[in-house]
């Protein structure tokens, strides 16, 4: 029996989200150019559109996408050869390239050609962070293109308004495009200048995975799973970068955690609140061995915003219970982080940690300024954390509309529905 349509187009979102990247990154690998790598893409989407509510679900959803995807990459390549009168020369590149690329359509696996790494994700990340483009629009690209992030999300995760993610986005695909900028892992010279916005994708891409900026879902394991996977690559390749150690470790210890951060119904649960002995102590000891390669290679002993955010998550670790937390520790590492990386969002998760070491109402002064700065006028934490603070100092009716705000602000639905409980549990 067939599935309803319903259930085959939710299937194809599924299936999108998780091998969107993948697909590009394979396309890109054939076409050289990663804007028509995600049109092409996009073109593999419309047809499964199309053929799947008629002929129903193929067997391996993301392998039929790879294999229409590479089947227009081809064509354009044809195509093109045509256009530009070269037949044989291009004919012979075509024919190697199909032959590269029919096992894959055999076996349902994109094939890992035998150079370097052989990584086609990595070499998406490191080629939409060249340094021909702006930083900021590598980063906004690249959650484009290896988180499946929608502009209104990128644009979240990056506190700026939606258009002008959108004019990043486009402006960066036009700029690789005339630069011909080739689809590689750069040589290990000419790593480290992208480095910075290669851990920094890697670190968004891990965040919108742990915690949703939208949707019905709190987490989107998928997510989390590639940017660790990608940073634990990226840390055998750079052995000697002390904070791609310390982003290793960071998303280790943050992962660990996973399992304990949703209840039975998928319903969140708050840090403080998390049944501990549900933590993963395999991907704890990881992050843990990881945050000491950080310390180890840090050349200045100054450790940078990566590793400084794993000590701080590794105090956590090693608190078996809630109430052991080192929180005055936890405070020092934040003075240290906020030295290394001034941001509202760095001073107000300081804030939080100040609240549990020192108090509420010493929190609440540092807290309240905040709501002045721009960066976070829409950024629905600043009202939660008033919220919780307001709660812990007894005033319910201050703290209630405070959570309301918040729930207003969040466009994912399981934050939506505990900040509502938040606020209905104070009015109670």
């Amino acid at each position: 029996m067939k599935p309803e349509p319903a259930e085959v187009h939710r299937a194809i979102e599924a299936v999108w989200r998780i091998e969107a990247a993948r697909i590009i990154a394979g396309v890109a690998r054939l076409t050289r150019d990663i804007g028509r790598a995600e049109e092409l893409a996009q073109d593999a989407l419309v047809a499964a559109l199309e053929h799947w509510p008629v002929d129903g679900l193929p067997d391996k959803p993301g392998a039929w996408l790879m294999a229409t995807a590479k089947n227009r990459a081809l064509d354009h390549l044809r195509a093109l050869a045509l256009h530009a009168r070269k037949h044989e020369e291009l004919g012979l590149d075509l024919e190697a390239q199909e032959a590269h690329v029919v096992p894959d359509f055999v076996d349902g696996l994109d094939a890992r050609r035998a150079d370097d790494i052989g990584d086609d994700l990595l070499r998406l990340i490191f080629t939409t962070c060249h340094p021909v483009l702006a930083a900021d629009a590598r980063v906004a690209l690249a959650l484009r293109l290896l988180g499946g992030l929608g502009t209104d999300e990128i644009a979240r995760a990056c506190l700026v308004p939606e258009p002008t993610i959108a004019q990043r986005i486009v402006r960066a695909k036009r700029t690789l495009a005339k630069a011909q900028v080739p689809f590689e892992l750069p040589a290990p010279a000419q790593r480290a200048e992208r480095l910075g916005s290669v851990l920094e994708v890697i670190y968004l891409i891990f965040n919108e995975g742990y915690a949703a900026t939208a949707g019905d879902d709190w987490m989107r394991p998928a997510l989390c799973d590639e940017a660790l996977r990608l940073a634990r690559v990226l840390a055998g390749l750079m052995p000697q970068e002390s904070e791609v150690h310390g982003l290793a470790a960071l998303l280790e210890i943050q992962a660990s955690r996973a399992h304990a951060r949703i209840d039975a119904q998928g319903r969140p649960v708050l840090l403080l609140e998390q049944d501990r002995s549900r933590w993963d102590r395999l991907l704890m000891r990881r992050g843990l061995a990881a945050l000491d390669r950080a310390e180890a290679t840090c050349a200045d002993g100054a450790l940078g915003p990566y590793a400084l955010q794993a000590a701080i998550a590794a105090c956590h670790a090693r608190a078996a219970r809630a109430e052991d937390t080192d929180w005055p520790r936890i405070v020092s590492v934040y003075d240290q982080l906020l030295q290394r990386q001034p941001s509202p969002v760095v001073a107000l998760n300081r804030a939080v940690a100040v609240g549990m070491a020192l108090g509420p109402a010493e929190a609440l002064e540092l807290v309240d300024p905040l709501t002045d700065e721009p960066a976070l006028a829409r950024y629905p934490w600043l009202p939660a954390v008033r919220g919780d603070l307001l709660a812990r100092l007894g005033r319910d009716a201050e703290a209630a509309a405070a959570f309301e705000q918040a729930a207003a602000l969040t466009r994912n639905g399981r934050d939506r529905e505990l900040m509502r409980a938040r606020a209905e549990a104070l009015r109670a």
